[in-house]
């Protein structure tokens, strides 16, 4: 063996601060300016930030389920590729909840090494969190994921289109970069979704049954919470009923290459007029944050 070469396992050893995993890396809006903009209620954008960053965090480990676990290779890393982009906005925006509103970190064991956002996402409770349902569901086969990925970044496409005129800078910021991410997703899901369309008999009864059964939480991501109002209303947020009529019309566009129609369907029922946005969720969350959450919860002052 030549030792003159250096070992390709060298950099494994280096305290670098790009590894997205432990607690010795830089605040991840280290230079950023995060001045709440004038006029703005700092726990409205706090609460806006920490909806938007829910949603990519849980939906994020829900792909990375995935992992080894696709059709094929290619399929293996894209869904990857997609989990680790909705993890990297999932960190900065519950960083930039966090900046905002203090009171939403939940308290840890005193001493703590363990940031802001990492506290947001491993101590907080089911109730806590404000992601929509479409998020959380269990990982189901491929034609759910695919169906659950075009549903889930049509819609955060169209958000994030309109975020990127954000008066919040670090909205704003992190929109522009998410477009050019969420428009990989929703192309990459929409043509694996014609393709079972068009495939075998099984793969359209599968996709058959995966729209029937995700089609009743189409409607709730254009729910307007008290959240979104007051953020759309100071400049710094979008109210997702404003998207609506766009994000349809791009989804009818796939659905017609797929040569299929809208299912008639009931959307899912609110309990009590709560759903995900205002901490209600299926048993499905909890159940995930169990796991998630296991060793971060197990040692709340490691380090590694």
């Amino acid at each position: 063996m030549d030792d003159s070469h250096d070992s390709v396992y060298d950099g494994l050893l280096v305290n670098d601060a790009h590894w997205a995993f432990g607690t010795d890396f830089e605040d991840p809006l280290a230079g950023v300016d995060t001045t709440i903009p004038e006029g703005t209620d700092a726990a409205v954008l706090g609460r806006y930030a920490l909806a938007l960053g829910d949603d990519a965090l849980v939906m994020s480990h829900r792909l990375a389920e995935w992992c080894s676990n696709a059709p094929d290779l290619e399929e293996d890393i894209a869904l990857a590729n997609i989990a680790l982009d909705l993890l990297g906005q999932a960190r900065l925006l519950l960083a930039r909840a966090a900046k905002a509103d203090e009171s939403l970190v939940p308290a840890l064991p005193e001493g703590s090494p363990v940031p802001a956002e990492d506290a947001l996402a491993f101590f907080r409770e089911a109730h806590d969190l404000l992601n929509v349902r479409l998020a959380e569901l269990p990982r189901g086969d491929f034609a759910e994921v695919v169906t659950r990925v075009l549903l889930f970044s049509v819609w955060r496409l169209a958000v994030w289109e309109q975020l990127r005129g954000s008066r919040d800078a670090v909205l704003a910021a992190v929109a522009a970069k998410g477009v050019k991410e969420l428009a990989y997703h929703r192309d990459f899901a929409a043509r694996w979704f014609v393709t079972l369309a068009q495939g075998t008999p099984e793969s359209r009864r599968r996709l058959d049954a995966a729209v029937a059964s995700l089609w009743p939480l189409w409607p709730e991501l254009f729910d307007t919470h008290a959240a979104d109002r007051e953020a759309a209303a100071s400049g710094v947020g979008v109210d997702p009923a404003t998207v609506r009529a766009g994000a349809e019309a791009t989804l009818d566009q796939v659905l017609d290459a797929a040569g299929m129609e809208r299912p008639e369907v009931a959307r899912m029922a609110a309990v009590r007029g709560r759903t995900g946005r205002d901490g209600l969720h299926t048993e499905a969350l909890s159940r995930m944050l169990a796991e998630m959450q296991s060793v971060a919860r197990a040692h709340p002052q490691g380090t590694w």
